[in-house]
C-alpha cells in the first residue's frame, strides 16, 4: 500500500493503551459500580462522534444497560447532514434535550467529543454532574486544548468531567498526509474509541464477575437462543434503557 494508515492506527492505540491503562481501569470500575448498584451506562456524542453511542449501544457482546443520548439533529441521519456543525455549536440546544432524560446519581455518562470545544458535549457532561452521576470524557486532550471553547461556558469538554479518557488522536483527526495535498486524510478517533470504549467494557464485565455478579450481555440475535438471551435481559432495563 501507497500510504500508512493501518501501521499508524496501531501505533497510536498502542501508545494510547500504554499511557490510560489506569484511567480506563478507573473508568471500567465505574461502569462495574454504577451496574452493580443497578444503575445504566448513558453515552453522548454529536454527529460522527456519536458512532461511538452506536457502536455501544444494543451490540452483540456489548452491555444491556447502555443508555444512548439521540439528540434531533445531532445524528448522521439528518438533512442537510452540516446541519449537526451548526447545532452542536448552540448554547441551550443540547440542554434542552437532556433536562428531560432521567440521569441519577446511579449512573456513569459517557461523552464522546474528539475537540470537546462546541457546546452540545459540555452541556451533557455539565447537566449530567448536576444530576450526580460520574461523568467520563472521551476525548483528543492535545487536539482539545490547541483551541478555543465554542461554548459560553467557557469550558471545553475535558475541563467539566469527572474522568477524561484521551483516545490519541492528533489535532484535525486524520493522520495520511500524502504528497503534494495539503490536507491530512483518514481520521482515527472512531477507530481508537471504539477500542477503547469496548476493552472498558470488557473490563467492566471482569470485574462484575470478580464481584460474583453476572454481567448483562447481548448475545448475537443471529445465534440460536440469541433472542431469548436478550429479551430477558432487557425486560429488566427496560422504562430505563432508552431505546426500549
Amino acid at each position: 500500500m501507497r500510504t500508512d494508515y493501518i501501521p499508524q492506527v496501531l501505533r497510536l492505540l498502542q501508545e494510547t493503551y500504554a499511557r490510560q491503562q489506569e484511567t480506563l481501569q478507573t473508568a471500567a470500575t465505574w461502569i462495574a459500580d454504577a451496574l452493580a448498584s443497578d444503575g445504566v451506562l448513558y453515552v453522548f456524542g454529536a454527529s460522527h462522534a456519536g458512532i461511538i453511542t452506536e457502536e455501544l449501544t444494543y451490540r452483540a457482546g456489548g452491555l444491556v444497560p447502555v443508555s444512548p443520548i439521540f439528540i434531533p439533529g445531532l445524528t448522521c441521519d439528518v438533512r442537510p447532514l452540516p446541519l449537526t456543525s451548526a447545532l452542536e455549536r448552540i448554547d441551550g440546544y443540547a440542554l434542552a434535550a437532556v433536562k428531560h432524560i432521567p440521569i441519577s446519581p446511579s449512573d456513569v455518562v459517557l461523552v464522546h467529543s474528539v475537540s470537546g470545544r462546541n457546546a452540545a458535549p459540555v452541556e451533557v457532561a455539565l447537566h449530567a454532574k448536576q444530576q450526580g452521576a460520574k461523568v467520563i470524557a472521551l476525548t483528543a486532550l492535545d487536539y482539545s486544548q490547541s483551541v478555543s471553547p465554542r461554548s459560553s461556558t467557557g469550558y471545553r469538554l475535558f475541563e467539566v468531567a469527572d474522568l477524561v479518557i484521551d483516545n490519541g488522536a492528533p489535532r484535525g483527526d486524520a493522520v495520511v498526509h500524502l504528497a503534494g495535498f495539503p490536507q491530512p486524510v483518514a481520521p482515527v478517533s472512531t477507530v481508537l474509541g471504539a477500542a477503547l470504549v469496548n476493552a472498558i467494557v470488557a473490563e467492566a464485565c471482569a470485574i462484575l464477575l470478580e464481584r460474583g455478579i453476572t454481567p448483562p450481555v447481548f448475545m448475537s440475535a443471529n445465534l440460536d437462543g440469541g433472542d431469548a438471551h436478550n429479551a430477558k435481559l432487557m425486560e429488566r432495563y427496560r422504562g430505563r434503557v432508552l431505546y426500549l
